[in-house]
């Protein structure tokens, strides 16, 4: 015990004599949680809570362009300014100018086309119902032709995003001209419009939809952007600890310390087994700190709080798991490596590599099958899958099998090829 705690002594003086060691191990992933999560819950609020700058030419003629307007200020999502002034040719640059992420250009001809579209629908169910007859219709209905309205948007807009606001477009537009179709149907039937009861009886038929989180386990976590985030940077973190813990191995091999380390009964084992403790033991500090500053920090700075999983057992078995697991394959990389160069180049690469395709960076299922079947060698996949399966759906030992099967196949492959050069090298 007296020489494990001599060597357990020596590789903390040595771990805290490497400051861009300890600064890569504690302050980047502090950093990386508190950016990533703060760009990502600014991003899911601008979708959910603020106001889209949106400005409208209306050169409509008739009554529905004014109709369409309301529709965009009572929805809400909108912060909507009208310029009927602006021409066609000027609506781009307009659009960029007063820093509006979406412009739309009512037409001239915009309510004729939506009346022609509703006569004609109009007909259509009078004809099927039998109240006209084809020859009725055909002499009635002008024909009618594909309305649209040109919608112009900022270009920094990303994909998702523009998609999201025009499908809420195309949503108010929907309701507005099924309204007007409706209105035209009873016109043609000789009302004066849509029936009081009727209309009470449409605003009362809007659907609400209630957002649950699918949960495996009885409780429902809520998901957000903080248990998304915590989790998968401070396994990033935890993985990168190959530059320190790698560079070392190196170090101490090149400069002879192994072979000097022969010389002493059991010395070379003690000395191992202290980096794993000693580098365990910061994996699991590195995680709680990341944990206690999504409890206790972020609410305080306007960020969701991380809310911790029921099955903690499970947690710190999964977190021991993927701490061990970053261990091994950084003693993999030390032992292999000729230089430290070599060590720390390969290892963040490879890192990078293992987090870019497990998920960590982008979410795995808006892969292309074949990067997701690519994905499973990553050892952060596995281990961001575990987290997941606990801090998002509440999960239970069942679900966790896969993960905890792969990661001691991951740690026990790793340590066999670890052994096998030792071995070779006749250091064991």
């Amino acid at each position: 015990m007296k020489k494990l705690r001599v060597s357990l002594l020596k590789e903390i003086l040595l771990l805290l004599s490497d400051k861009v060691g300890l600064l890569l191990m504690f302050a980047m992933p502090l950093l990386l949680v508190f950016i990533i999560t703060i760009v990502q819950d600014s991003a899911f609020k601008l979708v959910n809570e603020h106001k889209i700058q949106m400005l409208i030419v209306n050169k409509d003629k008739g009554k529905l362009g004014d109709t369409l307007i309301a529709k965009f200020v009572q929805s809400g999502n909108f912060e909507v300014e009208i310029d009927n002034a602006i021409n066609k040719t000027a609506i781009k640059r307009e659009t960029l100018k007063r820093d509006k992420q979406i412009s739309i250009l009512i037409p001239k001809d915009f309510s004729k086309r939506v009346d022609q579209n509703a006569e004609k629908i109009s007909s259509l169910m009078l004809t099927e119902f039998g109240v006209l007859d084809s020859t009725e219709m055909l002499g009635n209905v002008s024909v009618s032709k594909n309305n649209k309205l040109d919608f112009y948007f900022d270009p920094i807009l990303q994909e998702n995003f523009r998609l999201s606001i025009l499908s809420g477009v195309n949503t108010i537009l929907m309701g507005m001209e099924n309204r007007r179709m409706l209105q035209q149907l009873f016109a043609d039937m000789g009302y004066d419009g849509i029936p009081i009861k009727i209309q009470k009886e449409l605003s009362n038929q809007n659907v609400s939809i209630n957002s649950i989180p699918a949960s495996i386990g009885g409780s429902e976590m809520v998901p957000n952007s903080s248990q998304h985030n915590v989790p998968a940077w401070s396994l990033f973190a935890m993985f990168f600890m190959v530059i320190s813990l790698g560079g070392n191995v190196v170090r101490e091999r090149l400069s002879g310390s192994f072979i000097r380390l022969q010389t002493i009964p059991k010395a070379f084992l003690l000395t191992i087994w202290s980096k794993v403790i000693v580098f365990l033991t910061v994996a699991l500090t590195q995680l709680a700190v990341l944990v206690c500053v999504g409890i206790f920090v972020f609410p305080h700075i306007g960020l969701p709080q991380l809310t911790i999983p029921t099955n903690i057992l499970a947690l710190i078995v999964i977190s021991v798991l993927s701490a061990y697991a970053a261990i091994s394959y950084s003693l993999l990389i030390g032992v292999y490596a000729k230089t430290q160069e070599q060590a720390g180049g390969f290892g963040a690469i490879s890192i990078i590599i293992f987090a870019a395709i497990g998920g960590i960076w982008v979410p795995s299922f808006i892969m292309p099958e074949y990067m997701q079947n690519i994905g499973l060698i990553s050892p952060l996949h596995w281990c961001i899958e575990g987290y997941y399966t606990l801090f998002l759906k509440n999960g239970t030992w069942n679900e966790l099998t896969g993960t905890l099967i792969y990661l001691i196949l991951f740690i026990l492959v790793c340590q066999l090829f670890t052994f096998i050069k030792l071995k070779k090298q006749n250091y064991i």
